[in-house]
């Protein structure tokens, strides 16, 4: 009897990090390099309400401990996209590297209307 071979490559896949950053919310969703959705997450779902789901807070943890899970799935590389301008962009990356996940490449998706939509009335505090 032989021992079955396993390929180490089949094993350490790298996995898309999707994250939407809205003024209200931080989005992520980890997907495969198919686009099948792996794992997903948002501010309310580390038991957050209201405005804090807003905060740079609330999207590092989210990251964290969705990079956790993808880590015990596996996952050591991700390519990160990011759409959005809300707070929580720059540190859901330090989410990702605080749980040992490997950043390969990010890149900004976010929509820039070519004289689109009109824009909505400014806010006067």
């Amino acid at each position: 009897m032989s021992a079955k071979i396993t390929n180490i490559s089949n094993l350490i896949k790298p996995a898309i990090f999707h994250v939407n950053s809205t003024f209200n919310n931080t989005l992520i969703v980890i997907s495969d390099l198919k686009g099948n959705i792996l794992f997903s997450g948002s501010g309310g779902t580390i038991g957050l309400k209201g405005s804090k789901r807003s905060t740079g807070f609330a999207s590092q943890n989210t990251a964290n401990l969705l990079s956790k899970k993808a880590y015990k799935a596996g996952i050591r590389s991700v390519y990160v996209l990011v759409k959005g301008f809300g707070n929580g962009r720059e540190l859901c990356l330090r989410g990702i590297t605080m749980a040992k996940l490997k950043i390969i490449n990010i890149k900004d998706i976010t929509p820039i209307p070519h004289n689109g939509c009109r824009v909505r009335k400014k806010r006067r505090v």
